[in-house]
């Protein structure tokens, strides 16, 4: 009989709770936390004190030794040095544990181990982590025992972010102070902040780790660099939605309770739509603690596979031919007294609020098309982005039927008269219910589609932080409804107003509107017809960073200095520049120790038994001719395996970061597909027996 999770027993258990600081800390101290978390500023010496022998004392009950500053630095995962409680031994020799305010609140890491494009160099090595009060700590517990994790951001010595959350706090504050200013126009008095909530579902692949230890391009680059397709791949769509295996049922199983127990809100599993894929997600939060959980989730999944005897892979685009992995971002806005900015309520028309935020959301992503695409640029994203499965690489913004038709009334006369309705659904069989439908179809073609009451942004890329995505557009959004408010603040007759302003965006930003289908070449064209940018790769992604539009967006905010972003510049070109070296590198080292032996392997048994065969009177016409073929393709991967050497040879005699970069993408990965493409031919015609690697059909069919 299966073990009884009493989830509302263990959920959170291993965090330092709202609920557990209440319990722990004196009420005048409590009161400071809360507020400080709520509202902003700084604890007191003092109260850090309390709060960090709290903190220590709940630790060491839970198994802890440790502490860490945990942090998410620029390389896109987290970051963790431990350091235990022991302090020193009292006079009788009895160890003292102990654990003071102001670690709790700094820590001094190596800034210039991370990546920092620049703004740290090797003796320039002084950073500093800073406690982010408002995302809990929580106990991870590992081979290394039980480490008290403290979220934290990372700055340099000079105060430039190093890390991602940073950013993202600072987004975080600018849109929620000029969100307000919107509300405050509409009569609420009451609300003190607006709160970004984000809700990232996260895609990922499973396979057996034995099967993952014999690939050497899985384990160095978290993708197959080689892989013929197997006889079935996802055209009959039966995995989708499909009965999930035991096996995997059983890693959800425990990677549901790991992840409730960290406080993470896992609630959607399912089969996705490629063999071996899977998804999860979770209920909304607000961002920075979204992110902070998304990134305990990919860990925790990695983890948890090790357990079962498999392998969690979070590369976009772990096999060629079948769907890749993403994280589809779910955004909105919502105010602390309850108020859901995206919200359209039954009648959107009549709802001036609902639009006024909706034509400066429509704006924002029309003029920011170009840095919104950037946020979600990284190596393995440029292999999903524009495929079947995943938006195409051009931003626009899908509202649906209902809303599309309210902006058209709007541009076209001023005011909305009416609005459409879903509906009800009729089935056409007698004992099934009829029910309201919603307003709206979905479109999964679109990148950044509105789905009821909220944005979600399909491109992120599954192995991704979601930390970026959500800063630019915090950012972005906060900038429109800046301009907006300081408009209407100064109008006469707000009414008129308003509603003149709501048509000025609607109007000067419909281009940026498509219902249609992204996935049309019909689409590339269009987009290209109304102005819209179509940025095809990372790396030409990156310099959208820095433009005049972009520096003075996010200094007017002081969510980047021009400085952190030439240096955030910097380090995309290196990790992309590096990125495809690794996978270079792996594949020269596969094809002449692992795929060419094998075909030279081949080729004398094949040549042997020409020989025998027709020494004892038959005919070896298709041994000789399976013979020329394997020779074929021999010789075109030795051909092509001499070209990518070259290539990389090249490639790393250039020292700007910006050129290398793209030295890789437009030569050295066209190098690589043309080894890829004849060793893929000839995996077709060698015996199973000989071929070095598991291929694609015992990796993903067999979970």
């Amino acid at each position: 009989m299966s073990e009884v999770i009493n989830v509302e027993e263990i959920f959170a258990s291993k965090v330092f709770t709202r609920a557990t600081m209440k319990e722990r800390l004196p009420k005048n101290v409590y009161k400071e936390v809360t507020n400080v978390m709520d509202r902003g500023g700084e604890l007191s010496p003092a109260a850090a004190d309390v709060v960090a022998k709290a903190m220590k004392d709940w630790a060491v009950e839970n198994g802890a030794t440790h502490y860490t500053h945990w942090f998410q630095p620029l390389t896109g995962i987290t970051a963790e040095k431990h350091d235990s409680f022991v302090s020193h031994p009292d006079e009788s020799g009895k160890m003292i544990m102990d654990f003071s305010g102001k670690e709790l609140i700094k820590g001094e890491p190596d800034a210039s181990s991370f990546p920092s494009g620049g703004l740290r160099a090797t003796f320039e090595a002084r950073g500093y982590t800073a406690w982010d009060i408002t995302s809990p700590a929580f106990l991870k517990e590992d081979a290394t025992g039980v480490i008290l994790c403290i979220p934290t951001a990372f700055c340099s010595y000079k105060g430039e972010a190093l890390d991602k959350k940073t950013p993202l706090l600072r987004s975080m504050e600018a849109i929620s102070e000029q969100a307000l200013r919107i509300v405050r126009l509409f009569g609420n008095d009451g609300a003190t902040k607006v709160v970004a909530s984000v809700g990232p579902e996260q895609e990922y692949f499973l396979i057996d780790r034995e099967k993952y230890l014999k690939r050497p391009d899985l384990i160095f680059a978290g993708r197959t660099l080689f892989g013929a397709p197997a006889p079935k791949g996802q055209e009959m769509e039966d995995h989708y939605f499909g009965t999930i295996r035991e096996r995997v049922g059983a890693y959800m199983k425990d990677l549901n309770i790991e992840l409730w127990k960290l406080g993470v809100t896992a609630k959607t599993q399912h089969n996705e739509v490629a063999p071996a894929q899977h998804e999860l997600a979770p209920i909304y939060e607000t961002a920075n603690i979204a992110v902070d959980h998304n990134q305990l989730v990919m860990e925790t999944m990695k983890k948890v596979a090790g357990r079962h005897g498999m392998t969690c892979l979070l590369h976009e685009k772990p096999f060629a031919g079948v769907n890749g992995s993403g994280k589809h971002n779910n955004w909105s806005l919502t105010t602390d007294n309850g108020v859901n900015l995206l919200d359209p309520g039954d009648t959107p028309n009549e709802n001036i609020q609902f639009l006024l935020v909706l034509a400066c959301i429509i704006k924002a992503v029309d003029i920011h098309a170009d840095l919104l695409r950037q946020s979600a640029s990284d190596v393995g994203n440029d292999h999903r982005l524009g495929a079947n499965e995943a938006p195409p690489a051009i931003i626009s913004i899908f509202l649906g039927e209902q809303l599309e038709d309210v902006v058209r009334q709007l541009v076209e006369t001023g005011e909305a008269a009416h609005v459409l309705q879903g509906g009800k659904l009729d089935t056409g069989v007698s004992t099934l219910p009829d029910f309201e439908k919603d307003a709206t179809d979905r479109n999964r073609t679109s990148p950044f589609a509105f789905t009821g009451n909220k944005f979600e942004f399909r491109m992120v890329g599954s192995a991704d932080s979601a930390a970026s995505p959500n800063t630019i557009l915090n950012a972005m959004i906060a900038e429109a409804f800046c301009e907006a408010a300081d408009v209407l603040e100064k109008a006469d007759d707000f009414e008129l107003a308003v509603h003149d302003l709501i048509k000025e965006y609607l109007t000067d930003h419909q281009r940026i509107i498509f219902n249609g289908n992204g996935y049309a070449p019909e689409w590339v064209a269009e987009a290209e017809r109304r102005g819209l940018p179509n940025i095809k790769s990372m790396v030409e992604a990156v310099d959208t960073l820095t433009t005049e539009k972009s520096v003075k967006l996010f200094e007017k905010f002081g969510i980047f200095t021009r400085a952190e972003l030439e240096s955030r510049e910097e380090v995309l070109y290196e990790i992309y520049a590096k990125s495809i070296n690794i996978e270079a590198l792996t594949m020269i080292d596969m094809a002449s120790k692992q795929i060419i032996p094998a075909l030279i392997k081949y080729s004398k048994s094949l040549a042997d038994t020409v020989i025998a065969v027709k020494e004892a009177g038959a005919d070896a016409s298709v041994t000789a001719g399976l013979l020329k073929e394997v020779s074929e393709k021999l010789s075109a991967m030795k051909t092509a395996l001499v070209k990518l050497e070259e290539a990389e040879e090249k490639a790393n005699a250039i020292t700007n970061a910006k050129e290398q970069a793209f030295y890789y993408k437009d030569v050295v990965k066209e190098a690589m597909e043309e080894l890829r493409t004849p060793a893929d031919e000839a995996e077709m015609l060698v015996d199973k027996k000989v071929w070095p690697l598991p291929t694609y059909g015992d990796m993903i069919f067999e979970v």
